[in-house]
């Protein structure tokens, strides 16, 4: 006669899943269910009303994307984590004051998190394999599927959606990272959800440069400057270049500005921290790098993925926001004839822009952006 297989006991394992994920640097693990029923329905009219732009992929998958067992069968539980990435002594509103610098934003400027946390959640699910049944199903997603990381990670306890549309955690704010684990075992529900605290607080609506929350908890990406840097191909709508300011890649105004950040949780994470200065240079610097430079220097960086022609179309706006200068100058005509019609066509704009300054005698402006500056100087 075979020998009986012990029970599982999912509380105990559950405890040992947390410990281990504390073990790997997650600064929060939390176990919740599979439904997301009324996600599903938000994510349908959020993209019925053309709020994702030209990210087609978020409509490509259909259900998978809020049924996980459709993503995933076989799945009955979701394991989420939580990272931290702000490094301790960040200096973003000193460098979006400086109109002469260019603004990465936070998460940027280290090691590109995918990675890293992927390999970590590898070890947690292996972990779990080492103890489970061995018919277990599971398989680790860090913004790498048609996954709800956001909704699965206020069911889970990790925070409330917060009107900026990110994950809000009372004790932390929120500048982490979030992970998953889809797996096929009844684990017990965490109920220790966080109840929304955002209030009648409107400071991310009314801080953002190009006004791109037509409502509480609503983001129209397409008007969004972390769209426009990040996911947008094409030329960037003149009605943005200027609120863009010396943002170039990514946007934090929203996250910066919020109260439940004015005492954040850092990171401890080396390779989340500044890598090649990029929290600290001149735009007119980063503009004159060439191709394999900019590969060099943003190896290993999620800076990469938007190829060297969208790099210098960003830098092009920050110069042309940026107070006018001959170096500024110098630098924008050194790019003029570059073989990219996009990066002429702003290159041209920028130095229009510079003509104008030229003419007046007007070098600064005040950007929407300076009342973070004022919270928390």
């Amino acid at each position: 006669m075979q020998p009986k297989t012990p029970k599982l006991d999912y509380i105990k394992l559950a405890g040992q899943i947390k410990l281990w994920g504390s073990e790997l640097g997650f600064q929060q693990v939390a176990i919740t269910d599979i439904n997301l029923t009324e996600t599903g329905e938000k994510l349908n009219k959020w993209l019925e009303s053309g709020y994702h732009g030209d990210m087609s992929w978020m409509a490509a998958h259909g259900e998978k994307r809020y049924r996980p067992e459709k993503l995933l069968p076989g799945t009955c539980s979701v394991i989420a984590v939580r990272m931290n990435y702000l490094p301790p002594d960040s200096n973003m509103i000193a460098v979006l004051k400086d109109k002469q610098k260019a603004y990465i934003s936070r998460y940027a400027l280290g090691r590109d998190y995918h990675k890293l946390m992927r390999q970590r959640l590898k070890i947690l699910s292996k972990k779990i394999e080492e103890v489970a049944p061995g018919n277990l199903i599971q398989r680790p997603f860090v913004d790498s599927a048609p996954v709800m990381e956001k909704p699965l990670a206020e069911k889970a306890g990790l925070g409330w959606m917060g009107k900026n549309t990110l994950i809000i955690n009372s004790d932390a704010g929120s500048w982490f990272f979030l992970g998953e684990i889809y797996i096929s075992l009844p684990l017990p529900k965490d109920q220790s959800a966080e109840i929304n605290k955002c209030g009648e607080c409107k400071a991310c609506i009314k801080v953002c440069p190009t006004d791109a929350f037509p409502s509480p908890y609503v983001l129209n990406a397409k008007k969004c400057i972390s769209y426009l840097t990040i996911e947008h191909k094409g030329s960037i709508p003149e009605e943005f270049r200027k609120p863009m300011g010396n943002r170039v890649f990514g946007c934090d105004d929203c996250q910066a500005i919020c109260p439940w950040n004015k005492e954040a949780q850092t990171t401890n994470e080396k390779d989340f921290s500044p890598r090649h200065n990029l929290d600290n240079r001149e735009l007119a610097e980063l503009f004159l790098w060439t191709e394999e430079e900019f590969l060099l220097h943003t190896e290993g960086s999620p800076i990469r993925r938007i190829g060297y022609e969208r790099w210098l179309r960003n830098l092009a706006v920050g110069l042309g926001n940026a107070a006018h200068s001959e170096k500024i100058i110098e630098s924008l005509k050194v790019r003029e004839r570059f073989p990219s019609s996009i990066v002429q066509e702003h290159v041209s704009w920028a130095l229009e822009q510079h003509s104008k300054k030229g003419k007046s005698g007007n070098t600064r402006k005040k950007l929407p952006s300076l009342t973070i500056v004022q919270m928390h100087e």
